[in-house]
């Protein structure tokens, strides 16, 4: 395997072994996220909806990056503890499913975004999510764009970001993974990294940093997904372009193999183009697509309207499904399609699987339903 190249990785195994010791240590720790009530359910799930009805309004007086933080930086104090009551709590069926290649514990994922860092690797499987996607990562640190950049709507069920892959970079995120897993605490569903390119890397020299990512990474996740669609990077759109797209991917499959290779994509390309870049993605060997991202548009009633950045959240849905339904019949049974947007109820996930999505993805729905939405999800599904 070769060795990744950013500068830092000179001191990864110091810093995996700092981190290690961090993670290992007893320090007692709240988690702040639970759903509402009213669901059919094993007797925890009742206890999680008491918990989220009254954590909610407190997080929702808060600052939603600064809530967001504070959260996960709370549940990685004690993350054994916190994900074995979770699991106690949120038992959510096994539903067991092959997704591009690996063995996913249930159709709904976790998408990238939330756990940027990786900061929270346990819990995720805990709550019920059948895969997890950390990241978006890039090789440098970034600081992302100015604050505030996270908006909550919360008539809509939506979120507003803009908030320009802030992370702490490949490195920082190589030396945590390996910290899990010295720790004994690596989820037992597929995990993958979500990978971008840094701000200021211009777009003819984006494949460098993607490969960087990867060579990083790709003895400790399962998978990659390749970033094209954020709408808060500049010009980062433009590498959906199917001539820039092929020479990408080409690269990124290339050296991630055997590690299977996702194509994520925004729900503003048109359906020539959706259809086009799905092409390119079976083409160049991908594993399969996700569609999509957030939205530019401001699709029904939605809120804030004078913020930039990327929508999610319920609005978004009636776009998403739509175009899902473009990358699919694209796909033609070629390679999977995973259905992001605005999914927080057991009819929108049925509906997307029913349409042919071979999994889900969630993000936006888990800050309004809480940690119970997974499980709840996977319940409902398994009822059918």
């Amino acid at each position: 395997m070769a060795e990744p190249t950013d500068p830092g990785e000179a001191h990864t195994a110091e810093r995996s072994a700092g981190i290690s010791a961090e993670i290992s240590r007893n320090h007692p720790g709240a988690l702040a996220a639970p759903p509402r009530t009213g669901r059919v359910g094993p007797p925890g799930a009742a206890l999680i909806d008491i918990a989220w009805r009254l954590a909610r309004p407190l997080l929702f007086r808060q600052d939603a990056e600064q809530a967001h933080h504070q959260t996960l930086e709370r549940v990685a104090r004690r993350p054994a503890l916190a994900a074995a009551l979770l699991r106690r709590l949120c038992a959510a069926p096994a539903l067991p499913r092959e997704v591009g290649g690996l063995r996913w514990a249930g159709p709904v994922g976790l998408a990238a975004g939330l756990d940027k860092d990786a900061v929270a690797l346990p819990i995720w499987e805990a709550m019920g999510f059948g895969a997890i996607e950390v990241g978006t990562v890039t090789p440098l640190p970034q600081a992302g764009n100015p604050t505030p950049r996270l908006f909550r709507l919360p008539a809509e069920r939506a979120i507003i970001n803009r908030m320009g892959f802030n992370n702490a970079g490949v490195g920082a995120m190589r030396a945590r993974l390996g910290a899990w897993r010295d720790a004994g605490l690596w989820p037992r569903v597929p995990v993958g990294a979500n990978i971008g390119k840094n701000k200021d890397t211009p777009n003819d020299a984006a494949e460098g940093d993607y490969l960087r990512c990867v060579l990083a990474l790709t003895s400790l996740v399962d998978s990659f997904t390749v970033n094209v669609s954020s709408p808060n990077t500049p010009d980062l759109r433009a590498l959906q372009e199917p001539a820039r797209l092929q020479r990408l991917l080409d690269a990124v499959v290339s050296a991630a193999r055997p590690r299977p290779v996702f194509l994520k994509l925004a729900p503003d390309l048109g359906p020539g183009a959706l259809a086009e870049a799905v092409d390119v993605a079976a083409i160049s060997g991908c594993a399969g697509v996700i569609t999509g991202n957030t939205t530019i548009t401001r699709p029904g009633e939605t809120g804030r309207t004078g913020e930039s950045g990327g929508l999610s959240g319920g609005p978004l849905y009636p776009l998403a499904r739509a175009q899902i339904a473009v990358a699919l019949k694209a796909a033609d049974g070629r390679l999977p399609v995973i259905g992001v947007g605005g999914i927080s109820s057991p009819e929108a996930a049925s509906e997307l699987l029913d349409l042919g999505c071979a999994a889900l993805q969630v993000y936006t729905g888990l800050i309004y339903e809480g940690p119970g939405l997974p499980a709840r999800l996977h319940r409902a599904l398994a009822a059918r």
